[in-house]
This record gives C-alpha cells, structure tokens and sequence, in this order.
C-alpha cells in the first residue's frame, strides 16, 4: 500500500512535506543572507543525500546564489582547491565530515554543520565525535532562528558542479543567463529525458546528490510535487522493498545498479511488486547490452537511457522499443537538440562513419569553465559544444558512442581521469614511470588500471602503490588493478602507446 507522505521527501523515519520544505527554505534563505550570501555568491556543500541538501540548495537558490556540491570522498586538499576556485563564502558539511582539515581549509568561510542523521550514519563510517564542530552553527537550530524570508526571489542560475579534464585539474562548470524562452525548453527537455512531468511522480533517488544527473533528478521531482524517498547508500534489496512500499513510479539509475539488481536471487526478484513503475532511466556510463536486456526483460519495457554531459545537459534519449530495435544505441536527440558527428578537418561524417560528436541546444552557447578561458574555448565551437567522445549517427538518427577522444574511464558511473591519477603516482619514489587506463569490468562498466615502470634498481610493490595513492588522492581514484613493467611500449615521441600497453597486459578483453 503507497505510504500517506504524498509529497516531499522521505528519509529514513524522517519526512519532510512540501510545505514543510518551504517554510525551512525561508527561514534557510534568510539565515544564508545574513551570513553575506547574496546573488552570484558561492555555497559550498559537503553533504551526504539529506533532507538538508535540499534546504540548502533551494535557499541558495532563492538569493541567486551558486550552490557547489562537493563529492564527499574528496581529500581535504581537493577540497581546498575547489573552495578556493569557486570562491565559496559559505560551507554546510555533515557532522561526521567535519574534523580538523576540514575546518583548516575553511578557515576564512562560514561553516555551518548539519547533524548527521541515523539513517545516514548506519550506512557509512559516521562515528566521528562532533566536538569539534561544537562551535560551530548547527544547521537546524541557525535557520529556525531567523525570520521567513519574504523579499523576491533572485533569477536561478543552478548549481555549479565540478568536473576533471585531461589535465587533472577540475573546472567548475557554470551557466550562463539565458532567455525565458530557452529556460522553458530547457525544462521541457529534462522532463522529456528524465520521464517526469505527466502524472503524479514518486521516485527513490539512488545515487549520490553531488552528482549532476542525480542531483537535478532529484531537484526535478521535487519541483513537480512528487514524493522522493532518499536512499543513503544504494542497496538492491531495500530498492526493491522501497518501490512496493511506495508505490514507486520512476526511477533514476546508472547500470551498476542493474548489475547488482539483477544478482540477487530469484526470491527475492519474485516477492516484491514493482508493477507501480512508469519510467526508469539510466544513464552515466555504457550498459552492458546482456545487462539492459535482462532489465526489459524483467521489468518490462519500462526502460530508458539517456546521454549527456554536464556541459551540456541532455542529448540523446531512448526507450526500450528504440533499444531493443537499435541494440547499443543511445537513442535519438533530444527534444531541442542537434547532434553532429565531425572528421578532423570540421566536415561532417555520413551515417556510420565515426567522428566527434557535437552539441547544439538553446544552452550551448551559454555555457563556460569557472576561471577558464581557454578550456571554455576548447569546448565551445561557435553554438556547438565538442563532448570529446567519438561516435556515429546511423540512417535513422540514432546515436551510437564507439570511443573517447581523452582518456577518462568511468566506473561505475563515476568519471575518472587517468592523467589526474598519473601526476600523483610519477612523484612516488622509485617510479621511472606510469600509464593509467580503464578495463572492461562485468559490474562497474570500468575499472582502472595502473602501469608501473620502476626505476633502475627499485623493488615496488602492488600494495605500496595503492597505499601511496591513498594519501593523496579520493579512494575512488585509486587503481585496483596495479601491474609493474619492465618497459612500455612508446612511440617515437617517447609517448607511451596506452593502447598497446593495455593489450599487452589485458588481451582481447582491452581491445
């Protein structure tokens, strides 16, 4: 039976209606403001999916401030180098994130804390004594002491998210102001690709809100008046018994989440009711075609994929029907979107022929790198956007993604960049030199792989790698394969042939 909360968001026992969620965001807006935030400032946010996190955001967004969600894996010093890009004033961290580097690199900011809940705290490492953060706001008791905000709302400019290049370093992707008109088809597409927007929604938001697609799932659901139920960590078994509770009608998942869904037992496939599901989409990574067949076959033709970017937003949707009649495509563009597929010399493919695939929309010529000139101007051409990765539009119109012109790997929904990993690693005593590449990986869709050369005369080891890593860079980013070679293949240039490198060491599987 579809629990009574209609509206809102649900987390653990806690929930939070609508109207509750304004009332909060008022008074959230008013204690923002005089903390200094005002239109175009910078809110940085360290928080695990949270009632809060959607506080914050929407009264940042009521001042026309800038949220910027921090991926709470970060070290401290990634942290500080963002913090200190974006230029943020104000920072609102989970308790059991908040210790001593964290604080140092804040210093200088406002820090508010927000109190980790239970449910929020039984899935992770939450334990951290909060006597450091004793000082400091507590988030729920700061905004209940101020006064409704009741002035206009400020124009909404979103979050800005971070994303890595090819050099390692991130860059804050921001929005540029656009026509009312643009915002309208904007917000069309999205519900479009998202599948929200017809019908009374109710969803559980699977991944973690610092991402983009999530985090504007997410905001989308709630701007419609549906019901969201946060998952704090995703799990395939409570997923299940989540959408026969609530009665669930879409979903926004990556396909490691099909993985595990489709490794539980037949028991437990069998014993819950999903029949209330409308439209589940994915997207992030590339879906294991065994993998999407397997979904459709067991969940119906309830499945959709979308492809997009950050810098972009939407750019091709499918749905199952598409799918199953284009296996591997990612589907047809996108209400309002152009696509182009383009040889080196900026001429345009033909069908079937491969090349780099462009992006035109009504925001593609309004977005641009925070404090970066030149990667923005790498990234616009004229009204189009290069997304940088290589694929081919069939007779049809269908877009099929064959390669990546840089080297990111994603792995489990997640972009990594091997150059970001690689300038940690040549510093570690003992390496002459190092590669850093994705394999194919039956759950993650990739796993990273680290190339070891070590100098004349030294002894390394796997785990000393990884332990290596750990100090400086995010856990996630950490090569869970490490292979030590005598030499690598290179070009003439000296340039390590990665490509060879990896079917050396890996066969056909990295071909």
């Amino acid at each position: 039976m579809a629990h009574k909360a209609l509206d809102g968001i649900i987390s653990g026992d806690r929930h939070a209606s609508l109207d509750e969620l304004r009332r909060r965001t008022a008074k959230a807006a008013s204690a923002l403001h005089e903390a200094g935030i005002w239109q175009g400032d910078r809110v940085a946010l360290l928080l695990r999916n949270d009632i809060a996190f959607f506080e914050a955001t929407m009264a940042a967004s009521v001042l026309g401030a800038v949220t910027v969600p921090l991926n709470w894996h970060m070290t401290a010093d990634e942290i500080d180098y963002i913090l200190n890009d974006c230029e943020a004033k104000l920072v609102i961290a989970h308790a059991d994130l908040v210790d001593e580097a964290l604080i140092s690199v804040c210093a200088g900011r406002e820090l508010v804390v927000v109190e980790t809940p239970p449910e929020v705290s039984g899935q992770y490492d939450a334990s951290r004594p909060t006597r450091l953060s004793n000082a400091l706001p507590i988030w729920g008791d700061w905004i209940e002491g101020h006064e409704a905000w009741d002035r206009p709302s400020m124009q909404v400019t979103g979050p800005m998210f971070y994303t890595s290049g090819t050099t390692g370093q991130p860059k804050g992707v921001k929005r540029l102001p656009i026509s009312p008109d643009a915002v309208k088809a904007v917000m069309h597409r999205a519900a479009v690709s998202f599948g929200i927007g017809s019908g009374e929604v109710r969803s559980v938001m699977t991944g973690p809100l610092y991402h983009s697609a999530p985090n504007a799932y997410a905001m989308q659901v709630v701007g419609e008046g549906g019901l969201l139920v946060l998952q704090s960590k995703f799990n395939p078994l409570e997923l299940l018994e989540l959408i026969e509770k609530y009665r669930i009608t879409n979903l926004h998942m990556v396909p490691t989440m099909f993985v595990r869904l489709l490794a539980l037992g037949d028991d437990d496939k069998r014993r819950f009711d999903f029949s209330s599901l409308r439209h589940v989409v994915h997207g992030a990574a590339p879906c294991p075609p065994d993998v999407k067949r397997a979904m459709i076959e067991w969940w119906g033709p309830v499945i959709h994929e979308y492809y997009a970017m950050t810098e972009t937003g939407f750019i091709a949707i499918s749905n199952s029907e598409d799918w199953l009649r284009y296996p591997g495509s990612v589907g047809h563009p996108a209400p309002g979107v152009t696509i182009q597929t383009r040889r080196d010399d900026g001429s345009q493919c033909d069908p079937g022929e491969p090349g780099e695939i462009f992006v035109h929309s009504e925001t593609t010529g309004h977005v641009a790198y925070h404090r970066a000139e030149q990667k923005t101007a790498e990234l616009r051409h004229g009204d189009f956007v290069a997304t940088g990765d290589i694929g081919y539009l069939n007779e049809d119109g269908f877009l099929f993604i064959s390669d990546r012109k840089t080297d990111m790997v994603i792995s489990g929904g997640v972009n990594i960049y091997p150059a970001e990993v690689e300038q940690a690693l040549i510093g570690m005593p003992g390496v002459s030199d190092c590669a850093v590449f994705g394999v194919p990986h039956p759950e993650f869709g990739e796993q990273l792989v680290a190339a070891v050369q070590p100098s004349e005369g030294a002894e390394i080891g796997e785990g000393a790698v990884q332990a290596f890593l750990k100090e400086r860079i995010s856990s996630y980013k950490v090569p869970r394969i490490i292979r030590i070679c005598d030499t690598f293949p290179r070009e003439d240039s000296g340039k390590v042939k990665k490509h060879k490198l990896r079917q050396t060491l890996f066969g056909e599987i990295a071909a």
